[in-house]
């Protein structure tokens, strides 16, 4: 069988006792490594769990699935992913592979970014569309998903904006020669996001768009939801370009306007001080 198994968002000792049990009896343990991290190295993991770790990468998992799948007809598999399984699409893949080769499945769910973010107080259903926000380069600068935080923006919901991770990622002249080297692994932060936001609001000034969103827009910035030192900091997309939550992972949440009085009253827990020192790095919190 192929179990695929949420890790939850903080440590190891986020796994479910139910997916701690079956970990301990498969014959193989995969950890998927590029839509999240956990606040702990493989080394950790292996630790607790008792058992060695594959690393399985974006080219593992999307082009090479066979592999892990061999022999999940005849023996157990465990497929490990930080949060929830189903927090990325290309799950969904790997279990329909598996089920076209007529190995059976079963999933053992985690807690995810996806409904954590309830932790700073803003309500769950009143969440629309999610969005990635991806690190821009010198010719991609991708706008495009700024059209659903209007529309969330118009039907009075939040936005949570995935951050971008990029990891075994290789350089254009890299990949042009063939080279397997990879980049520095990155992870995008709350006050990077916020700047190329606030970089989309003013092209759409310039071309004479109205902005869904403005410097003043109330946001929350979140970091490492979930582990001892979990960050929250609520404050105007202005103030959140210069916030500093410290270390990955982050998230960046755009409310949707007109906010419910115990709404208010939670993020008033979580409020950037005025002074812009102290505005720089949120401690505490």
């Amino acid at each position: 069988m192929l179990y695929m198994i949420g890790l939850g968002l903080g440590d190891a000792k986020d796994i479910t006792v139910k997916g701690l049990e079956v970990v301990r009896r498969c014959s193989r343990v995969y950890l998927e490594t590029y839509t999240s991290v956990l606040t702990v190295g493989k080394e950790v993991l292996e630790e607790f769990y008792e058992r060695k770790l594959i690393l399985a990468d974006r080219e593992e998992v999307e082009q090479e699935a066979d592999n892990i799948l061999k022999d999940a007809d005849i023996s157990d598999v465990a497929f490990l992913v930080v949060g929830d399984p189903f927090g990325a699409t290309t799950h969904s893949d790997l279990i329909l592979r598996a089920t076209k080769l007529g190995i059976p499945y079963r999933v053992i769910h985690n807690a995810s970014i996806m409904n954590a973010v309830g932790c700073c107080g803003l309500q769950l259903y009143k969440f629309g569309e999610t969005v990635s926000i991806v690190f821009w380069t010198d010719t991609w600068r991708p706008e495009s998903f700024f059209d659903k935080v209007k529309k969330n923006r118009q039907n009075g919901m939040h936005t949570l904006c995935l951050l971008d991770i990029k990891v075994k990622e290789q350089s254009l002249e890299n990949l042009i020669k063939g080279r397997k080297i990879c980049e520095p692994p990155r992870y995008m932060s709350v006050n990077q996001a916020a700047q190329q936001l606030l970089e989309i609001v003013q092209n759409q000034r310039i071309r004479g768009e109205e902005p869904a969103v403005t410097e003043e827009t109330l946001c929350v910035g979140l970091a490492r939801v979930g582990a001892e030192d979990q960050k929250i900091a609520a404050g105007t997309l202005q103030q959140m370009s210069t916030v500093d939550l410290g270390g990955p992972l982050h998230s960046l949440i755009i409310t949707g306007g007109s906010l419910h009085p115990l709404e208010m009253e939670m993020l008033s827990l979580f409020t950037i001080p005025e002074n812009s020192s102290e505005a720089q790095s949120i401690g505490g919190l």
